[in-house]
């Protein structure tokens, strides 16, 4: 489950853990299509939005209709038994779209109390009924929350959408209302192939970085917690 590079970041390793490439690995992806069969300018130009289109609409535009499946349990509750989360704690996930991962958690561990935040208002007006009342819209480089809030704070496939100039705002951001735990997966590369397969994939991505780059970035905003990769082979 985890692997990979670590780095000391203060008194705190800085750990590759991996909880979703299983499930990121079980769509198949027609890397080429996107930019021969489709204007791909447009198509971002539509899913930087984050509206309908990107959600619920044409698979062009993002997602293709993000619906609840329970892909996102078994992550839940591997990152319930490596966190050691219990209830009564208090947990955020950034970028939360439609409160899946938050979903799961709740059934993970009973008693969690949760938050979400996410700037698609679409994504929070058609979350999950039973999270959608702890969900709201919002902005990784403003957390609306106070220091030290949150036992575990999460953030799957959301930072790698902000210019590189927002990204130490955000990992401050995170850091500032977290506690210890803290979890973040990304886009990445680690070759050349990889790499063309994720320009010619992505929609929203603006901060293309190697794994080693991501570490950097992480170290200079003095991020403390762990993360993960997503690739696209």
């Amino acid at each position: 489950m985890s692997g990979g590079i670590n780095c000391v970041v203060g008194d705190r390793s800085l750990a590759y853990v991996d909880f979703i490439t299983k499930v990121h690995t079980s769509t198949k992806r027609n890397y080429v299509e996107r930019v021969v069969e489709y204007d791909k300018a447009e198509c971002a130009t539509i899913a930087k939005h984050y509206g309908k289109d990107y959600w619920d609409g044409d698979r062009k535009y993002g997602y293709g209709g993000y619906r609840y499946d329970g892909r996102w349990r078994p992550i839940a509750e591997k990152m319930a038994q490596y966190y050691g989360l219990k209830s009564g704690d208090k947990i955020l996930d950034v970028g939360c779209g439609k409160g899946y991962l938050l979903y799961e958690l709740t059934q993970a561990v009973p008693g969690v109390e949760i938050v979400g935040l996410d700037i698609s208002e679409y994504a929070i007006k058609n979350a999950k009924e039973e999270v959608k009342p702890f969900l709201q819209a919002g902005n990784a480089t403003a957390l609306p929350y106070h220091d030290n809030t949150f036992d575990f704070v999460v953030s799957i496939l959301t930072l790698h959408n902000l210019y590189n100039y927002e990204l130490q705002q955000a990992l401050q951001e995170i850091e500032r209302v977290g506690k210890q735990n803290k979890y973040i997966v990304v886009e990445s590369y680690r070759n050349e192939q990889e790499k063309v397969n994720l320009l010619y994939w992505q929609l929203t991505c603006q901060s293309f970085y190697t794994p080693q780059e991501w570490e950097w970035f992480f170290k200079q905003s003095g991020y403390t917690g762990d993360y993960g990769c997503i690739f696209f082979e």
